[in-house]
C-alpha cells in the first residue's frame, strides 16, 4: 500500500488553546495549535515531548483525538492522528462576529 504524503492534505492556520495527556504523565498540558488538518495537527507548549510518544488531545466540538508525536523542534512539534477528523466542526475565532 502506498504511503500517503499527510502533510500535502488541506490544512487550517489557527491559533487554538487544547488540553494534552502525554502517556506516562499524569499531568493535563495547555497546548496552543497552530494548525490542523484532518490526519495531524502542529502544537506548541512549554512542556517536554519525544518523537513516538502517545497522546491525546483534547480538540473543542471533536473531543479527544489520540495520535502520536511526529516531529520535536524546540517547543513546537507535530501530532499524527490515529484517525481523521473532521477539523471544520472546530469554530474559527472572528467567523461569526458580528460586525
Amino acid at each position: 500500500m502506498p504511503r500517503i504524503d499527510a502533510r500535502k492534505e488541506g490544512r487550517e492556520n489557527l491559533f487554538l488553546l487544547a488540553e494534552m495527556r502525554v502517556e506516562h504523565d499524569p499531568n493535563v498540558h495547555p497546548v496552543k495549535v497552530r494548525n490542523l488538518s484532518p490526519s495531524g495537527m502542529m502544537g506548541e507548549g512549554a512542556f517536554r515531548v519525544l518523537r513516538g510518544a502517545r497522546l491525546t488531545v483534547e480538540l473543542e466540538q471533536i473531543g479527544p483525538v489520540s495520535g502520536s508525536v511526529a516531529w520535536v523542534q524546540d517547543e513546537r512539534f507535530g501530532v499524527a492522528f490515529d484517525e481523521a477528523i473532521d477539523w471544520r466542526l472546530i469554530p474559527v475565532p472572528g467567523e461569526n462576529e458580528i460586525h
